[in-house]
């Protein structure tokens, strides 16, 4: 597991030195050496390497890693380029194109996003090949709980886009009046034409960040 190294370290610090997390690690890297792990050891972290917890402007909460080869990368949603763009990442994009005229690129790298600010976190971050929710309950939960609460504590304009209700139930520990929490359903073909379409989180988060005074985020992914 890569070392976390920016301003996120100071924050969840405390995490490594308790039970819970020295029985994580030691879980995680069993699996490594014994089972077929996503994401690749390297991109676990990628998360918080890519967004520090300083340029934080939107969270958006997943659940846990894709499962199959080639796709996951230690972002929520997001896949590597040349890997088939999945179901509810294609229904993002379209809500994205309703709501902002954003053209709908040919691939599903999300880094763009992660570079501007927008933290695109799973609550779970591996899972092995195949077996979805397989690193479910292993103390992944309380971790990435800490950096929701991290955020929560931010002292500027921060924009929660909670999808489907998993996402939504970390909401009780959101209560910082400056941050702004959207709710709507999940992205998947299942759920969202039960009001993730026609939600308008995008141009809502971009319209919040823009009254107090922060840039807004481009959601355009180009085509590679």
């Amino acid at each position: 597991m890569p070392p976390i190294s920016n301003d996120w370290l100071a924050a969840l610090k405390p995490e490594f030195a308790k039970p819970y997390y020295r029985k994580l690690h030691q879980t995680v890297v069993s699996e490594y050496h014994s089972q077929v792990v996503y994401p690749p050891a390297d991109d676990l972290f990628n998360a918080f390497h890519l967004t520090p917890l300083g340029k934080v402007k939107v969270v958006i909460i997943g659940q846990d890693p894709y499962h199959e080869p080639g796709q996951a990368h230690g972002l929520c949603f997001s896949v590597r380029p040349g890997v088939k763009i999945p179901p509810s990442l294609e229904n993002i994009y379209k809500e994205l194109q309703d709501d902002l005229g954003c053209f709908i690129p040919n691939n599903g790298y999300l880094t763009k996003w992660a570079q501007q600010g927008v933290l695109l976190l799973n609550t779970l971050l591996t899972v092995r090949a195949h077996q979805a929710f397989s690193h479910r309950d292993i103390g992944w939960e309380e971790f990435t709980d800490a950096a929701i609460r991290a955020v929560n504590q931010v002292d500027r304009p921060v924009v929660y886009l909670l999808w489907g209700s998993p996402a939504q139930k970390k909401a009780v520990m959101l209560n910082n009046p400056k941050h702004l929490i959207l709710k709507a359903p999940h992205p998947s073909p299942l759920s969202a034409y039960r009001g993730f379409f026609g939600c308008r989180h995008f141009s809502q988060a971009n319209r919040f960040l823009e009254e107090h005074g922060e840039t807004p985020i481009d959601w355009q992914i180009e085509n590679i």
